[in-house]
């Protein structure tokens, strides 16, 4: 099975957030690409879910963007049965690992988008649908000329905001510092958001440490969480 071509049909263009490399692929993550992805996956679709039809159910609907390699992911949605919970990962091999993690946990909660996040939330996730978003660790793009391809940006946050439903939360992690600054002046600079914390939060104990970030953090590096929740009574109009 071939993933789907990131130029489906998008009615905006937009600068990628993202490069799709060709990272191989193991036996073990194409085997369960082509098991899972008719079993869990979605196909992208410039029309809006239809979030109990997708998972049989009436639940709080957590959406991740960036599942990396999927195993925290996985972790959480296993840790919190009452919650649904979608993944977008654009990379496959990240993808069959995701669909591995499902299977050999046995969820029934968790599926997986193979698509642009952009354009995944303008045309698949209707307005005041979510009761979480998670972007953990997204691409830093360091370079000054590269910071426009950063995925925290106001007019994407604002789309965002505006998926959650009163009282439901933006939560995002980084590492590098300089991004983690601008990702505190985007969200905060957005109406529908307030921070739930005076500053950076602590990290809640239901995000577990990746690998990468506990390799990090023995190093001494850095790691930054923002949480913001969407206002009760809206500040600005949807």
């Amino acid at each position: 099975m071939q993933p789907p071509s990131n130029d489906a049909a998008p009615r905006h263009a937009h600068i990628r957030s993202y490069v799709l490399r060709q990272g191989r692929v193991s036996n073990a993550q194409q085997r369960h690409y082509e098991e899972g992805m008719p079993r869990w996956g979605i196909p992208y679709a410039a029309a809006p879910l239809d979030l109990a039809a997708v998972f049989g159910r009436h639940a709080p609907t957590i959406l991740e963007i960036g599942c990396g390699m999927g195993e925290t992911t996985a972790i959480i949605a296993a840790h919190h049965p009452e919650s649904d919970f979608i993944g977008i990962e654009v990379h496959t091999p990240g993808v069959g690992s995701l669909l591995k993690e499902i299977a050999t946990r046995g969820l029934t909660n968790l599926r997986v988008i193979q698509h642009d996040a952009v354009e995944v939330v303008r045309d698949m996730i209707p307005h005041g649908s979510l009761s979480g978003i998670h972007v953990f660790f997204p691409d830093p793009w360091p370079k000054k000329r590269h910071h426009k391809r950063r995925l925290i940006q106001p007019p994407f946050v604002h789309e965002l905001a505006l998926r959650l439903m009163p009282g439901g939360y933006l939560h995002l992690a980084t590492d590098w510092e300089e991004y983690a600054q601008q990702m505190l002046e985007v969200l905060s600079a957005e109406p529908l958001l307030e921070n739930t914390a005076q500053g950076f939060a602590p990290r809640p104990e239901w995000r577990p440490q990746t690998k990468f970030e506990q390799r990090g953090l023995r190093l001494g590096h850095g790691v930054w969480d923002v949480l913001f929740r969407r206002r009760e009574t809206a500040q600005s109009g949807d």
